[in-house]
C-alpha cells in the first residue's frame, strides 16, 4: 500500500496523520487524494469503512487558506452523528494547520450556531436541513467556498433530502471542486453528478470479501441497560484468551475498559484522542497477553495485525456492514477458529438484517447465560489451574503441610475449598456505563436532536456529547486473572419543510 509520505501531503497534515496512527492509505484514499490535490471533481463508490473522510478531508484541509476567514469548503452529511464523526477526523487532520471547524445540525437552539459562525470557521460540516436554514437566514455565507464534499450522497438520498441538496449546491459558486461519495448510484444521484460536476473522476472500490470461514456468529437481543451484566457472563464462560471489544463512541470505550477493570477484568482501551505513544503501549501489552482485553472503536482499530484473538464482541452494533466486516476480521485468523458476537438493541435490528444481507451469513441467535452458569465457568477455571499445578510436580515444599491437612479433614473437602480459593465469584461492585441512543431507524426522518460543535482556535459554539446520561450498574463479573484498577447517539436531521429551532 501506498504511505501518506508518497501523496504530496504537507509535512504538518503528515504529522497529524502520524498522531491519529494513520500511516499507509488505503485505496480510496490513494485515488481520491491524488485527484483532490490536483483540484479535479471525484466520484467515489464505496461503502462506510473503507477510510472516505481521510480520502476527502486531507485535500480539504491541503487547499484551507489560514489567512482567509471566510467558509472555504462545506460538507454535507446525512445524519447528525455522521456530521460530528466527520467534523472530528477532519480537525485531528487539521491539527498542524489549527484549522477551523464547525458541525451544525438539526436540534440545537439556532441562536447558539449563528454565534459560532461569526468566529469565521474555515470549514462548515453539517445536515441537508440545517445548512439551508442558515442559508436562508443569511447566516451563513457560501461565496466563497472552493470545496464541496456530499458525504454517502445515496443515504441523503433515501432520506428525502435530494431537494435540499440541490438547493444547496445552486447556493455554492460554480467554480469550485465537488467530491461525491455514494455507496451506490442511483438515476437521482448521478443526475446531481451531471448537473453540478465537471469532468469528475470515478474511483471506485470493491466492497471487501467476506472471508469468515472459521468465524462463528451470534447475536444478543437485549436491551441497552443489560448489556454490560451479558457481557460479564459471557466474559466468565467462553474465557477468552484474547478479546477484543468494539463500542461505538471513545466515552464508550472509556467506560467500558474502567468498568471492566472494576470487576477484575485485565483490560484496556484504545480510541483516537490517544496520543500515538499511548496506543503503541496498549496494543504490546495486548500482543505480549499482559492484558486479556482491548477495547476499542473503529478508528483506532484500523489496520490492527494482531494474532491469537479468539473472541470478538460488537458491545454496540456498527451503522454500515464494512465495518462489521473489518471489526470480526479480528479473529478466525491463519486457519484458527474464532466467535464474534454482537449485542443489539430491539430497534436496532434492521442492521443487523443489512449486515447479514451483505455478509451473506446469518447470524445464530445466541442465549445469555445466567449468573449459576458464569459461576460455574469461573470454577473450572480454577480447577483447570489446579490440574496446571499439579502437572507442573513442583509440590515438595508443600507436601508436609498437605499430608497434615488430610489426617483431619476429607480429601475431597479440601479440593473444593482450594477451587473456591481460586474462583472469581460474582462481583456487584456498581460501574457506571452511559446508556447510547440506539442507532436511527433507516427508513426513518426522525428529527435530530443536539447541537453544533465549534473546533479550532477561536472560542465559539458548543459540543454537545449526545447519548442519555444516566449510568446502571450491577450484574455478575470476575475473570480468569485479577487486576488493579464523545461522541454521541445519533438522531436524524429533521426533513426538509418543518422548522428547526
Amino acid at each position: 500500500m501506498t504511505k501518506f509520505s508518497e501523496l504530496n501531503i504537507s509535512e504538518s497534515t503528515q504529522n497529524a496523520l502520524s498522531r491519529m496512527g494513520f500511516e499507509e492509505a488505503t485505496p480510496i484514499q490513494e485515488s481520491t487524494i491524488t485527484f483532490g490535490m490536483e483540484g479535479k471533481d471525484v466520484i467515489g463508490q464505496a461503502q462506510t469503512g473503507t477510510g472516505k473522510t481521510a480520502a476527502f478531508g486531507i485535500p480539504l484541509i491541503e487547499k484551507i487558506d489560514m489567512n482567509d476567514t471566510n467558509v472555504q469548503a462545506l460538507v454535507i452529511a446525512p445524519t447528525r452523528e455522521l456530521a460530528i464523526q466527520v467534523s472530528e477526523e477532519i480537525y485531528k487532520i487539521g491539527y498542524g494547520r489549527r484549522a477551523r471547524v464547525l458541525t451544525v445540525y438539526g436540534g440545537q437552539e439556532i441562536g447558539r450556531q449563528i454565534r459560532a459562525l461569526r468566529n469565521n470557521p474555515q470549514i462548515v460540516v453539517g445536515t441537508p436541513g440545517r445548512i439551508l436554514d442558515h442559508i436562508n437566514r443569511k447566516t451563513l455565507k457560501l461565496n466563497n467556498v472552493q470545496t464541496l464534499v456530499l458525504d454517502e450522497a445515496d443515504e441523503m438520498l433515501n432520506m428525502g433530502f435530494i431537494e435540499d441538496i440541490n438547493t444547496i449546491l445552486a447556493a455554492v459558486p460554480a467554480e469550485r471542486q465537488t467530491l461525491l461519495f455514494s455507496a451506490t448510484m442511483p438515476p437521482a444521484i448521478r443526475k446531481i453528478a451531471e448537473t453540478f460536476m465537471k469532468n469528475p473522476e470515478i474511483v471506485k472500490i470493491k466492497s471487501k470479501e467476506m472471508t469468515v470461514e472459521n468465524i462463528d456468529q451470534y447475536y444478543v437481543k437485549s436491551q441497552e441497560r443489560e448489556k454490560f451484566d451479558i457481557l460479564s457472563r459471557l466474559l466468565n464462560v467462553h474465557q477468552p484468551e484474547l478479546a477484543i471489544i468494539f463500542g461505538r463512541t471513545k466515552r464508550r470505550v472509556d467506560e467500558l475498559s474502567h468498568a471492566l477493570n472494576i470487576r477484575g477484568y485485565l483490560a484496556e482501551g484504545i480510541h483516537g484522542d490517544l496520543t500515538q505513544a499511548k496506543r503503541m503501549s496498549v496494543l504490546r501489552q495486548f500482543k505480549e497477553n499482559k492484558i486479556d482485553i482491548l477495547v476499542a472503536t473503529d478508528v483506532a482499530a484500523r489496520g490492527l495485525d494482531i494474532s491469537g484473538v479468539t473472541h470478538v464482541y460488537n458491545f454496540d452494533i456498527p451503522q454500515d456492514p464494512e465495518s462489521y466486516v473489518h471489526r470480526i476480521g479480528r479473529t478466525g485468523r491463519a486457519g484458527k477458529s474464532g466467535m464474534a458476537i454482537t449485542f443489539v438493541t430491539p430497534r436496532e435490528m434492521g442492521y443487523l438484517r443489512t449486515v447479514e444481507e451483505t455478509t451473506k451469513k446469518r447470524m445464530n441467535p445466541l442465549q445469555p447465560p445466567t449468573e449459576d452458569e458464569a459461576l460455574i465457568g469461573q470454577q473450572r477455571v480454577a480447577m483447570e489451574q489446579l490440574k496446571e499445578i499439579v502437572t507442573k510436580n513442583e509440590l515438595n515444599d508443600y507436601m508436609p503441610l498437605a499430608a497434615e491437612l488430610l489426617q483431619g479433614m476429607d480429601a475431597q473437602e479440601i479440593v473444593a475449598a482450594a477451587i473456591r480459593s481460586l474462583t472469581n465469584e460474582p462481583d456487584d461492585t456498581p460501574i457506571k456505563i452511559t446508556e447510547e441512543r440506539p442507532l436511527p431507524n433507516r427508513k426513518s426522518s426522525s428529527s435530530s436532536r443536539g447541537g453544533g460543535g465549534y473546533k479550532g482556535n477561536r472560542s465559539g459554539g458548543g459540543r454537545s456529547s449526545g447519548g442519555s446520561r444516566g449510568g446502571y450498574g450491577g450484574g455478575s463479573g470476575g475473570s480468569r486473572r485479577s487486576s488493579g484498577p464523545r461522541e454521541g447517539g445519533t438522531r436524524r436531521d429533521r426533513p426538509r419543510g418543518r422548522t428547526e429551532k
